[in-house]
């Protein structure tokens, strides 16, 4: 007998029919894929599943019994956790706190903190992760708290546990963590819904799988064993696409960025390297290895202690972002949520942010201008909304994330473009919309830095890999030199002094 059931589950935002008559059950003790593109209704439904949202019609049911929920709590009380991409955490509290928040062991109304610090100390112990309870969630990194996010989970015994994009900011250790603490929950009978895009870990997995297009049910597979990847991503994008990364020969021209010896508080050690116009050049590293800390001195977001930078041989004064874009500098930060997306306010308003200024005279804004910006870009990008007055929050992560790409090139001679993990969290019809999006630019002569945490990645779509360990480049690797073997050697910390491994 099912365990979990959806039943014809049905739900409309303005504008947006989200879910249509959605239908599927998962075993006990199963791990469920659920695939589609953004936008194609998973976070919908899982947010419907967690109590968040109501459906409008259809029903869930939970071991034979119909759930009715009227918020979270509900879903909390019938056993049901769901672990978002967007991480819910309270920055300023210690990770114990955090895990036990609402349930603080107490002794006549006094909090009994040591008992609270030993017992989440165990929990995380015994589930392989190795994290200080005590430690403020504000000082861990993206990895960790996803880590910690997935212990709340483990810790408050839930029956249906929903993981959204978990290995999007992990590391190889800590996926492989995340791994068998899913294999454990499997063998004490939970239900996982296991929602991703990549596909490797969902073959890896997932016991059974259901592709959502479009808001509906566009495959259910009680098994994989007869199941491809390749029918899976047709059955996701409706189209086949026989090579996502589409990368495409261009010649490089003059050098457009070059960076000497810069260095700051987060990157103590100084770094050089310099992007050609037309080029697409790849960061890569592991966790920590202080590829976005390189980013953010570079962009100004944070300050540089030395070094000196130029763009097309003019040396640039980066006090701040602001002078930075002045400069034709622009960064796509990997934190969309926090350091991307302005919530709460239309795409409009998220596109036009920062070159409002060119749409201002006498401090009178223009908004014929605001309008055709907005609408210019969302049909150059192909974003799919309903309005350009849509709340950003509503889009899926890879309309987005245009959005964010949209906002850098309505600016005025923008020449270098930073993107850092530009495809986190986006299905593979929206990522080959965006390398596309970085090819034309390339093409067009501007230089591009992608950051990745995802070596298929920079190897399909760059033309040269910098590789960093440890806060330096450890290695550079052009194109016809690219191997996973080489890539990750220079990525791995070791005992001698890094060297570039070619040049």
């Amino acid at each position: 007998m099912s365990f979990l059931e959806f039943s014809h589950i049905s739900k409309t935002y303005p504008g947006v029919k989200a879910l249509s008559d959605v239908s599927f059950s998962v075993e006990k003790g199963a791990v469920h894929g659920l695939m589609g593109e953004n936008g194609a209704g998973k976070s919908t439904l899982i947010r419907v599943l967690s109590g968040d949202q109501q459906a409008d019609g259809g029903e869930i049911s939970i071991d034979g019994q119909a759930q009715k929920y009227a918020s979270t709590r509900d879903a909390f009380h019938a056993g049901v956790i769901v672990i978002h991409q967007e991480l819910q955490l309270v920055p300023e509290l210690t990770v114990a706190e955090n895990l036990r928040l609402g349930r603080f062991p107490a002794n006549a109304g006094v909090i009994q903190a040591r008992q609270m610090f030993s017992e989440v100390g165990e929990k995380l112990k015994s589930a392989g992760i190795d994290i200080d309870p005590r430690r403020k969630v504000k000082t861990l990194s993206i990895g960790e708290r996803q880590m910690v996010e997935i212990a709340k989970a483990i810790m408050l015994d839930a029956r249906v546990i929903a993981l959204d994009e978990p290995t999007s900011s992990l590391s190889s250790r800590e996926s492989e963590i995340l791994f068998a603490l899913i294999e454990r929950l499997r063998a004490e009978g939970k239900v996982i819904l296991y929602i991703s895009h990549r596909l490797d870990e969902v073959f890896r997995l997932c016991d059974s799988l259901t592709v959502l297009r479009d808001g509906k049910l566009a495959a259910h597979h009680p098994s994989l064993k007869d199941v491809t990847r390749e029918q899976v991503v047709a059955e996701m994008v409706g189209r086949e696409i026989s090579n996502v990364w589409g990368w495409r020969p261009r010649k490089a021209g003059e050098v457009r960025l070059k960076v000497d010896g810069i260095s700051g508080e987060k990157l103590p050690q100084p770094a050089s390297f310099e992007v050609h116009a037309g080029e697409i050049l790849g960061f890569f590293g592991l966790i920590g290895a202080g590829r976005s800390e390189l980013m953010r001195l570079v962009y100004a977001a944070d300050a540089a202690d030395a070094g000196k930078i130029t763009v097309d041989g003019k040396p640039v004064r980066s006090a701040d972002p602001h002078q930075a874009i002045r400069a034709g500098i622009v960064l796509c930060s990997e934190d969309r949520k926090h350091d991307g997306i302005i919530q709460g306010r239309s795409l409009e308003e998220n596109i036009n942010i920062s070159s409002r200024r060119h749409h201002t005279r006498l401090g009178i804004l223009n908004p014929k201008k605001e309008i055709e910006v907005a609408e210019t870009f969302i049909k150059k990008l192909k974003v799919r909304t309903p309005s350009r007055k849509q709340d950003i929050v509503n889009l899926s992560g890879g309309n987005q994330q245009k959005v964010i790409l949209g906002r850098w090139l309505s600016e005025e001679g923008i020449r270098v473009l930073i993107v850092d993990e530009p495809t986190r969290g986006i299905d593979v019809g929206a990522k080959s919309e965006i390398y596309d999006i970085l090819y034309q630019l390339a093409e067009d002569g501007m230089a591009i830095v992608v950051v990745s945490s995802e070596l298929p990645e920079v190897m399909g779509i760059c033309d040269r890999i910098l590789v960093m360990c440890g806060g330096r480049i450890s290695g550079e690797l052009r194109r016809d030199q690219f191997a996973e073997k080489a890539i990750l050697a220079a990525a791995l910390p070791d005992k001698k002094t890094p060297t570039a491994i070619a040049s």
